[in-house]
């Protein structure tokens, strides 16, 4: 779900997209697909997950960890159905296209920022903290903390960009 999640955004980078040469309309269809496979993983995961604690008798969704995922699970769905509207916009009349991109871009950063904290709630479990120690812990807390830095980085530039070329 990370990974996907983090190459749908990078894909409209100008610094780090591998298909920066391609045009905005195959960037939206590979950002569109790989985000709704994101979602797929991420379902899939929540229904592993939940399955097995019903087999083992344990309780859904009373860590922090639990509750932000399946928060970050309902926030990518309807993440993922805004920008279907996005492919559509004569749907949404009343709003500009340049608007429904920036609040889409934004509420996306929200969003990843939400399965980013989620991850790292999940590194902070006892069975990570046994799993994985010292340095590899610290290695590990630091790939979502700068992916987060890189996503926000970019969503700032672009409504900087907007801003400018409105003036």
């Amino acid at each position: 779900f990370s990974f996907l999640m983090t190459e749908a955004l990078l894909i409209f980078s100008p610094e780090t997209s591998l298909l920066r040469s391609f045009s905005r309309k195959v960037k939206v269809r590979v950002h569109w697909a790989l985000q709704l496979l994101a979602l797929l993983c991420a379902l899939l995961g929540l229904g592993i997950i939940t399955y097995n604690k019903h087999l083992n008798g344990k309780a859904h969704f009373v860590t922090w960890h639990g509750l932000t995922g399946l928060l970050t699970v309902l926030y990518a769905g309807g993440q993922c159905a805004g920008g279907g509207l996005l492919l559509y916009p004569k749907l949404m009349k009343n709003w500009t296209l340049a608007k429904l991109k920036l609040y889409h871009a934004t509420s996306g950063l929200v969003g990843y920022l939400l399965g980013c904290a989620s991850l790292m709630l999940g590194m902070c479990s006892l069975w990570f903290t046994t799993s994985v120690t010292s340095i590899s812990w610290y290695l590990a807390m630091l790939c979502p903390l700068l992916t987060s830095l890189v996503i926000m980085n970019q969503v700032s530039n672009a409504y900087l960009y907007r801003k400018r070329s409105q003036h």
